[in-house]
């Protein structure tokens, strides 16, 4: 038996950590399976469902580097064979036309909640008989079996059963002709000989329903897998404010999506205390067995802490055009500024985000408009103008300009003065982006280029000679 596995979207919304976890889940058992990943858009609310939606899941999903094998299938575009199946049903007996009236629907569940009964169709259509009348308006019911039980294997939970009294006569076409959910899922499993269905522990419900549907139409069923849903930070169900905004919004921040896949495979499963997989690695190791029964809970502290890792590791040429979006959205000059992979690499190590890079950077792109306060105060005196005008003939002298020359003059001039380091360094600091906030002085004055060093530092010490610079 090939494996199959599918994401089935709904473009109602964007793609949420949730379901981007539940594709990786997909897509990884498919790859290892040497399978195939079926995309289908389930796009039957058509109130609802946008392209614009369906675009934003696509692009989550290329951005992720989660690619498929088959579609993007549209539910929208099957609803013939909805039909086909939904009219194999009733004339099999298996289904029944019903002219309930959403009236009648929630008077019953109103006398049913107040007796403490769970709320259920009671079945008053089942055995009516009814045909199709011109002019009125019926739904199509599943006739679920009155007794025994449904019962399936998952392998996540183990063995789960429920008895058919418990679930009611679902719906299979609305009124206006559109099939439901469990009618539509159940057809395009069948046709697209989906072998595994991976999906959230919140459809185990609608599972047992299913199976009905694929006994009913006599169809062998898939495996299925139903993975615990991530929690929001405050463990509550996931919501905007704790975390459950659209994949791309964490693009937009600056998150890198090696750093998001690898964070998304470690909520829920995991193999020993390993931290760290490449794709290969998860690809490899992906199995059932490691998935947690539990929900796991967003941590954005270790998504961010995961992404910095990511930063760190990644080469200089990928990080080159992705911090240039945001420093571009700045609508900084970079054709006349220091080299920007230079720049990046001198910050690498120091940033969370690609976001927080180029923040970090951006000092070396921009001249400096406000310095300080507290910085001025502590690293600064009276004597520390003419301490800079000083550096500033010694590296005009230079020959070359290297971290190593630079490091030579600063060490030079600081043994002369009979002076500690930061004495010096703290000012040159200041001058050149407005804080003590920098990588070491030599590399990022090597960064920075000697035209634009002096430059800075002559602003400085104008700036210095109109303010009095109190001793510390």
């Amino acid at each position: 038996m090939q494996v199959i596995t599918r994401f089935p979207p709904s473009p109602t919304g964007y793609l949420h950590l949730g379901g981007a976890r539940t594709a990786l889940f997909n897509w990884l058992f498919a790859r290892k399976s040497d399978g195939k990943l079926v995309l289908r858009i389930e796009d039957t609310d058509r109130q609802r469902s946008t392209d614009e939606a369906t675009q934003v899941i696509l692009s989550a999903m290329e951005w992720l580097g989660l690619d498929w094998d088959e579609g993007p299938y549209y539910q929208t575009q099957r609803l013939e064979r909805y039909k086909e199946v939904i009219a194999q049903l009733l004339e099999q007996g298996d289904a029944y036309l019903c002219s309930c009236t959403p009236e009648r629907l929630g008077k019953l569940r109103m006398e049913q909640k107040d007796k403490g009964i769970k709320p259920r169709y009671d079945g008053h259509c089942r055995n009516a008989g009814l045909s199709r009348k011109p002019g009125e308006n019926y739904v199509v019911r599943f006739k679920n079996p009155l007794s025994g039980s449904v019962s399936f294997t998952d392998h996540v939970h183990g063995t789960v059963t429920v008895q058919n009294s418990e679930l009611d006569d679902l719906v299979l076409e609305r009124s206006d002709g559109m099939p439901t959910y469990n009618l539509a899922v159940v057809v395009d499993d069948m046709d697209m000989k989906i072998s595994h269905v991976i999906r959230g522990d919140d459809h185990i419900n609608n599972t047992f329903r299913q199976i009905n549907l694929f006994r009913a139409l006599g169809h062998p069923l898939p495996e299925f897998a139903h993975v615990p849903l991530i929690l929001g930070s405050d463990r509550k169900r996931m919501s905007k404010r704790n975390g459950d905004v659209n994949v791309l919004d964490y693009r937009d921040r600056g998150i890198l999506p090696e750093a998001l896949i690898n964070y998304l495979v470690r909520l829920g499963w995991s193999r020993g205390d390993q931290e760290f997989f490449t794709r290969e690695e998860m690809i490899q190791h992906f199995d059932f067995a490691q998935i947690n029964k539990s929900s796991a809970g967003f941590d954005m502290e270790k998504l961010l802490w995961m992404n910095r890792h990511y930063i760190g590791q990644t080469s200089i040429d990928r990080l080159v055009p992705e911090v240039k979006k945001f420093l571009s959205f700045r609508m900084h000059d970079l054709e006349n500024c220091p080299d920007l992979g230079s720049a990046i690499k001198l910050h690498q190590e120091r940033a969370s985000t690609l976001v927080e890079l180029a923040n970090q950077i951006e000092y070396l792109f921009k001249p400096v408009k406000n310095y300080d306060a507290q910085a001025l105060s502590k690293h600064c005196d009276e004597f520390t103008a003419e301490l800079l005008q000083e550096i500033c003939i010694v590296f005009s002298d230079l020959e070359c300009w290297t971290q190593e020359s630079i490091s030579t003059a600063l060490k030079t001039v600081v043994r002369s003065k009979k002076m500690k380091f930061p004495h010096l360094a703290q000012p040159l600091r200041i001058a050149i982006s407005g804080s003590v906030q920098t990588p070491s002085i030599d590399a990022t004055l090597a960064v920075l280029g000697c035209f634009e060093t002096i430059q800075r530092t002559q602003s400085f010490i104008k700036y210095l000679d109109k303010e009095t610079i109190s001793p510390n």
